[in-house]
């Protein structure tokens, strides 16, 4: 086949066959060069234009063509195409977040430091992704920038809030993208559509130039293929060296939490939850259920409200009286709900965050990593979400559940795909680790994910 029919049937590869991996050792080998690779993807975003303008808030040819020019050969991601959240500053660009409030803001002068790495290591912007309006949803609907299908079942969703973001990758429209996670944003629709999420310790990577939901929580970092591909953008985004995975499976200690991140799952979720356990079980890991008083501190001050409602509601707080009728309702009727949060419950919820996440570093002594399923339920079908508020409501609450426990943690997280036999329908398994403790988060990630593949 001639580089321009190799580089289509690169884009047309299911993920786990579109490895940063892959793409280099295609360009080294020849197979392709950047530029077939580059027109090979225009190509097929105009074959799929539904897909393409739902996931991205702007997907423009020539812009592309023009950035790839700027791209020298021998960067960490050279001409690695990426997609970037609709809440990142990209100089020249508005940072639109999602929203119609700011579709007439003033375009950003600079990049988000984030962006700035992805820049220097050779990375090719493909364009803003869509998300849930100024990410304050699990679940990724957006009637006013977009709404992109499930990969798996058009029906269904894709997960938020990096919605787009997942969508791009799953389609072959990006190779990896960069997101955020508040809640579960990257590691839900990287559940949702059969991809790796990984919301590293907050610290790690720069959240400056991204458009705030709650700063106390606020993470960057990636949705690709797999966990050496995270690994490799984290190390990028996070300017630290590239951490050295060895995927050969080995025995590992893996800790399940029992109690409430483990009620209300979908049938076919424990039921793939428990098969993945098996399928570790029988190589060679231990796997012990028992409680962790953080998982459940944690849990418990999120049921109670959180530390998200109440500081979006105070980011917001002038922009939604001045501008109430451009925001969704759902959005704005939760960003109403936070003003009414005093100080003291907030405060209250605050303050033992630091504790809890020590005694989780305590719990985890002799652990590698704690292991759940990142999303209680499948996607669930975007009509049923749009026309009726209740279920709108539970699906976020499931969808945000399990995740949002370690961003109070702050643990190191990602969310691995798993997909059983009788199932169309991936789901997630999600391991995490203390705070700080990313390289070897991704290291037990690695041999987990090999392990689930053989």
């Amino acid at each position: 086949m001639s580089g321009a029919d190799n580089a289509t049937a690169f884009w047309q590869r299911v993920p786990s066959q579109r490895r940063l991996v892959d793409w280099q050792a295609a360009l080294a080998a020849g197979e392709f060069t950047p530029v077939e690779a580059l027109e090979a993807l225009i190509e097929r975003a105009g074959s799929i234009p539904d897909v393409t303008a739902t996931a991205f808030v702007d997907f423009d040819a020539d812009t592309l063509r023009e950035g790839l020019k700027e791209i020298g050969r021998d960067e960490a991601l050279a001409g690695l195409p990426v997609s970037i959240k609709d809440l990142f500053d990209v100089r020249g660009e508005v940072t639109g977040a999602g929203s119609k409030v700011l579709a007439d803001a003033t375009a950003a002068t600079r990049d988000a430091p984030a962006v700035v790495r992805l820049r220097r290591a050779g990375a090719l912007l493909t364009g803003r992704t869509t998300m849930s309006e100024f990410a304050f949803s699990g679940l990724g609907l957006n009637s006013y920038c977009g709404t992109p299908p499930n990969p798996f079942d058009a029906e269904r969703i894709t997960g938020g809030s990096t919605s787009g973001g997942a969508a791009s990758i799953a389609f072959g429209l990006a190779a990896a993208t960069l997101g955020s996670d508040t809640g579960g944003s990257l590691r839900i629709p990287a559940a949702f559509c059969g991809l790796t999420g990984f919301k590293p310790s907050q610290t790690s990577v720069p959240g400056e130039g991204a458009y705030p939901l709650a700063p106390s929580l606020d993470c960057v970092g990636p949705i690709a293929p797999s966990v050496d591909c995270c690994a490799r953008l984290w190390s990028v985004l996070a300017a630290t060296p590239m951490p050295t995975l060895d995927p050969t499976p080995r025995p590992l200690r893996l800790a399940v939490p029992v109690g409430g991140l483990l009620e209300e799952l979908d049938d076919t979720v424990r039921d793939g939850f428990e098969a993945a356990i098996a399928r570790l079980e029988a190589a060679g890991c231990h796997v012990e259920r028992l409680t962790f008083e953080a998982v459940d501190g944690a849990l418990s001050i999120n049921q109670q409200g959180g530390l998200v409602v109440p500081e979006a509601a105070a980011l917001h707080r002038e922009q939604l009286e001045r501008a109430q009728a451009d925001y969704d309702p759902l959005i704005a009727e939760r960003l109403t709900g936070g003003r009414d949060v005093s100080a003291t419950d907030y405060l209250q919820r605050l303050w033992p965050r630091a504790g809890w996440q020590q005694r989780f570093g305590e719990e985890m002594s002799g652990f590698d990593a704690v292991l759940l399923p990142t999303v209680a339920t499948l996607p669930p079908k975007r009509i049923e979400l749009e026309n009726d508020a209740a279920a709108f409501q539970r699906a976020n609450r499931l969808a945000l559940r399990n995740t949002s426990v370690f961003n109070y943690l702050d643990a190191a997280s990602i969310s691995l795909p798993f997909f059983t036999p009788k199932e169309a329908l991936p789901i997630g398994l999600m391991l995490s680790r203390p705070q700080g403790q990313d390289c070897r988060l991704l290291q037990h990630a690695s041999v987990v994910e090999a392990m689930l593949a053989s």
